[in-house]
């Protein structure tokens, strides 16, 4: 090593330099720079003085080169010199901190060991900072216990890059050593807390930090703390600490505002936030987006596009995130008119191959029922990333297109993307909702055996789905006696759901027992009970499902069915005569009903809760949301027009028969997404294959 850093002699620097002259990049004009060879390369003959100009162009070369981000070439220029100045190791140091090149620093910081330089606390200092934003704090802690004076800087620097890098009881420890502490110093820990989840301890320190008189917060630290209020969430807190901001004056500062909008809306506070966004003068776009999907998670999706809508008619332009947040609302919403106007202000304005933006697209039209589209937008994307890969996968499994959704996978895997636990919840859900048994436990068991991920709760839930529905209950079992994660709500209502098509009693309550220790309030499990009880005829058990609902105040959540017709929604409750129409539909599902059962429609009157005779059973049954949303889709569109249905709620196995029916009848498509999928109904048969 010492002779690789050995000063070069004299006799080799011309040669050096006449290499060196051939290939850097002067950032000068030719004539400029023929001056500058001129005056660097080609001096006096007299020692002093050739010593002196050579040590000056070889600190103009590094500098250069450094400029240029030519690491390699400046670290052979510094083994040429006898005597760096600091000004030279500053410059080298600081480019590799800033092209965050470790290796390169270490060899700088060899030289400066090994040329008998002796390092003042600046150059210490930038070393330490090197050392630490290159997340090598081994190095950076023992150049710091070496260092033979410290100041505040060298102190933090460290603090800091232990905080970064998660290290906290390290970044604590020293923080406790310190003689002083500065702003920097309170920020450095207080954000450290909040980036590693720990939002407690980080509202802990801001305390002891206000207790201290010669402690005076900055922006940055008010808005570290505001964060770890709305990660507690503490709407409580969150106003102590909006009151110690007016009192200090720092409630003019925009970094402030908008930390102050974000921990109202986490906290709930969805009025006070817009309230803090009004008042922002210079609102960007990050702001923007960020309260508008804060209404959009709060369920005011209306105040949402509202507020999009502002955004559109302001200077501010709408990027890919912004648009991402409002398509996925459109998702929800089931809206894919809406959806279809921002895909094309999107496309107007070149965003629509941005990956981020490009996904929601393709998970907006899944989920709306278009996998047409949702394809046709993913050829599009020259690099699909893993993101858009598992929405179109997850996409064709929610609308029963296994075969589509298993290729697209095959796909993925050959273009070398490796598919993580996401990715597999779609391949297992594509599985189970065609009944692939055989195929789902053999990408069950790959997740381990040939991608090295691990089982989540999700893949459990989704294989046991695929179990209980096809009535493999042993296997089903075997798999939960073994899994390493707890059993989940999910997992329990999958088995749950697959017992009730099965009807198999004992293990139904054993799931149904599991469910209510975790979330007794969930009608859905008493409701699938129930059901259950009710198909085999045991209405006593029934009667005390009904009566435990009433004790502990569970109510069961109502079916709710809606419609789109001409870019206008349309909400149907079960037994509900309040819409305009409610004459005209009930007359058309009376028509309806004799028609189906002249076809050979049998009501399915076994899931009716109600011990009551078969015709007011039927009577019921008749009237479920989803078939009046049904029958008024037909009423209100021309012949041929499909129908599609959302419901908030599974369709039943009556509504899912009968649509069958009135599809061949009615000479129409029907699409209806349940909350568990898509069924395409048309002329008598449904997608699903009654596999549901």
């Amino acid at each position: 090593m010492r002779g690789f850093l050995a000063p070069l002699k004299s006799s080799r620097s011309s040669s050096v330099f006449n290499h060196f002259r051939k290939v850097i990049k002067f950032p000068y004009s030719s004539q400029t720079n023929q001056s500058f060879q001129q005056r660097t390369f080609f001096k006096s003959n007299n020692r002093d003085t050739t010593l002196v100009c050579n040590h000056k162009r070889f600190e103009e070369t590094i500098h250069i080169f450094c400029q240029q981000n030519r690491l390699k070439e400046a670290l052979q220029i510094l083994q040429q010199i006898d005597k760096p100045s600091v000004s030279i190791y500053s410059t080298l140091i600081q480019s590799c901190l800033r092209s965050r090149a470790l290796q390169q620093g270490k060899v700088v910081h060899q030289h400066i060991k090994l040329s008998g330089f002796v390092p003042g606390l600046f150059i210490l200092n930038r070393l330490l900072e090197m050392y630490a934003k290159c997340d090598s704090l081994v190095d950076a802690q023992n150049l710091f216990d070496e260092m033979p004076d410290r100041d505040l800087c060298s102190w933090n620097v460290l603090i800091s890059g232990y905080a970064k890098m998660g290290l906290l009881q390290q970044a604590k420890n020293l923080f406790d050593k310190m003689p002083d502490r500065d702003n920097f110093s309170w920020t450095a820990m207080i954000s450290g807390y909040v980036r590693h989840e720990r939002p407690n301890e980080a509202l802990e320190l801001f305390r002891m930090m206000k207790r201290l008189d010669n402690s005076k917060s900055n922006k940055f630290t008010v808005s570290s703390v505001l964060a770890a209020a709305a990660a507690v969430p503490c709407l409580r807190i969150g106003k102590e600490i909006h009151g110690y901001i007016m009192r200090t004056g720092l409630d003019s500062d925009e970094v402030v505002w908008s930390a102050l909008s974000d921990m109202y809306g986490k906290c709930g506070s969805i009025e006070e936030a817009r309230h803090i966004f009004d008042k922002m003068m210079d609102r960007d776009i990050v702001t923007w987006t960020t309260m508008i999907d804060r209404y959009f998670q709060d369920g005011k999706r209306k105040e949402g596009f509202d507020l999009f809508a502002d955004l559109l008619r302001s200077r501010i332009k709408p990027n890919e995130f912004t648009f991402a947040g409002v398509l996925n609302a459109c998702a929800d919403q089931s809206s894919e008119e809406l959806g279809k106007k921002f895909h094309g202000y999107m496309t107007r304005v070149g965003l629509d191959p941005f990956p981020f933006a490009a996904s929601a697209l393709v998970h907006m039209y899944s989920k709306c029922g278009n996998t047409v589209s949702a394809e046709r937008v993913f050829k599009r994307m020259p690099r699909p990333d893993l993101v858009s890969w598992t929405s179109l996968i997850a996409g064709f499994a929610q609308n029963g297109q296994p075969d589509e959704a298993l290729w697209y996978f095959e796909l993925l895997i050959k273009s070398g993307t490796q598919p993580d636990h996401i990715t597999f919840v779609g391949v297992l859900s594509a599985c189970a909702h065609a009944g692939l048994v055989d195929k789902g436990l053999e990408y069950f068991h790959s997740i381990i055996e040939q991608y090295g991920l691990t089982h989540t709760a999700d893949h459990y839930a989704c294989i046991i789905d695929l179990l209980a529905r096809s009535g493999r209950f042993k296997e089903a079992e075997n798999i939960i006696n073994k899994m390493s994660v707890k059993p989940d709500k999910f997992l329990w209502a999958s088995l749950l759901g697959g017992c009730r098509i099965h009807g198999n009693l004992k293990l139904a309550e054993r799931a149904a027992e599991a469910l209510f220790e975790i979330e007794c309030e969930n009608p859905a499990t008493y409701v699938t009970l129930a059901n259950i009880y009710a198909t085999a005829g045991m209405w006593t058990e029934v009667a005390k499902i009904r009566k435990t609902m009433d004790e502990r105040g569970v109510v069961k959540k109502p079916g709710l069915s809606w419609i789109e017709i001409k870019r206008e929604v349309h909400v149907f409750l079960a037994g509900d005569n309040s819409h305009p129409k409610s004459k005209e539909i009930n007359e058309f599902l009376g028509k309806l009903s004799k028609k189906m059962k002249e076809e050979g429609f049998v009501p399915d009157t076994k899931l009716v809760l109600h011990d009551v005779e078969e015709e007011q059973k039927e009577q019921n049954l008749s009237y479920h949301s989803e078939k009046v949303a049904v029958a008024f889709g037909i009423i209100s569109t021309p012949e041929g027009t499909p129908i599609k249905v959302f419901k908030n709620l599974r369709t039943c196995v009556d509504c899912h028969n009968a649509f069958k029916f009135i599809s061949k009848i009615a000479n129409r498509k029907i699409i209806v997404r349940d909350s568990n999928r898509f069924h395409y109904f048309e002329d008598g048969s449904c997608s699903c294959r009654d596999y549901w």
